[in-house]
């Protein structure tokens, strides 16, 4: 089209099917953007409170945003005993715990997805009854079980705790997500002379990544954030405590330092934050992959 050519004005009925759109929309925009302030709106205050002076955070006239802004809690909530032992146990007891249910975890999925073997789906029904138990229930069992064994107070005890409480969802969603990758890719490996094994690790696996994405982003937020069985398996070793007790120090009996407890709470969210940021990209696909197939 030649320069200074007018373009040509939009059809009358283009123009009412557009606000017709977005009057269809305007609902789902709204509940849209009422959920995410809803959501975040908590985070935000988390930050806020970290952020503002002693005297203001329980001020008789709470302000939206801080008059003024300091770092004293931050540093505060560094400066405490044990931050940097308890995130080293954290960070020690959470990976291990993922990557040992993800170790398990695959070849259940593989076996009950692929091979054809008498009580899968008895199996598969115990994996699902497990899923659904509410953790709590297992309290006093798992105590019971830890003290008997010279368990108590060890990390590696922790560690198989949240191993268990992960393992059902990730078996449920790589179960689901193998089912969705055609056998015929791996039976064109062993064609070609690749065992069983070997056309899984080669052609399979690779083809995995999101579902375990997914499954490791929800095994990592749930052992990190994870607080009673922490509270109540370790309980004379200190030492071996990790994030979510170590928040509890903030309060005593002459009341509740509010803004160092929201300056470590900060701290404590970023890691599952950075995790969920690299993951995301993943974790819609590997969720309704696992969730609508097999």
């Amino acid at each position: 089209m030649a320069s200074g050519t007018p373009h040509p004005a939009p059809h009358p009925s283009s123009r009412r099917a557009a606000v017709r759109r977005a009057v269809r929309r305007l609902p789902l925009w709204s509940a849209a953007t009422v959920t995410v302030v809803i959501c975040l709106f908590p985070v935000y205050w988390m930050v806020a409170t970290a952020l503002r002076p002693s005297r203001d955070i329980q001020s008789y006239e709470p302000r939206l945003l801080p008059r003024e802004w300091t770092l004293d809690h931050f540093r505060r909530a560094v400066d405490a005993d044990g931050f940097g032992l308890f995130w080293r146990n954290s960070i020690l007891v959470t990976l291990s715990a993922v990557l040992l249910a993800l170790l398990v975890a695959v070849g259940a999925a593989y076996a009950v997805a692929r091979l054809r073997w008498r009580g899968r789906r008895q199996f598969m029904l115990a994996v699902f009854i497990a899923q659904m138990a509410p953790w709590e229930s297992l309290i006093i069992p798992v105590y019971i079980i830890s003290r008997d064994t010279g368990m108590l107070d060890r990390l590696p005890t922790l560690t198989l705790v949240y191993f268990m409480i992960t393992l059902p969802f990730t078996v449920v969603v790589l179960r689901g997500f193998i089912a969705g990758i055609p056998p015929e890719l791996e039976e064109a490996a062993q064609v070609d002379g690749c065992t069983r094994v070997g056309a899984f690790r080669r052609i399979a696996f690779p083809l995995l990544a999101p579902g375990l994405m997914a499954t490791s982003l929800f095994g990592f937020i749930t052992a990190w954030n994870e607080f009673t069985y922490a509270n109540f398996l370790i309980i004379k070793q200190q030492d071996s405590r990790t994030l979510p007790v170590w928040l509890s120090s903030f309060q005593s009996t002459f009341g509740t330092d509010w803004g160092a407890t929201m300056a470590a709470s900060t701290l404590f969210a970023l890691p599952a934050l950075i995790v969920f940021l690299a993951l995301q990209r993943h974790v819609t696909s590997g969720l309704a992959s696992g969730g609508v197939k097999g």
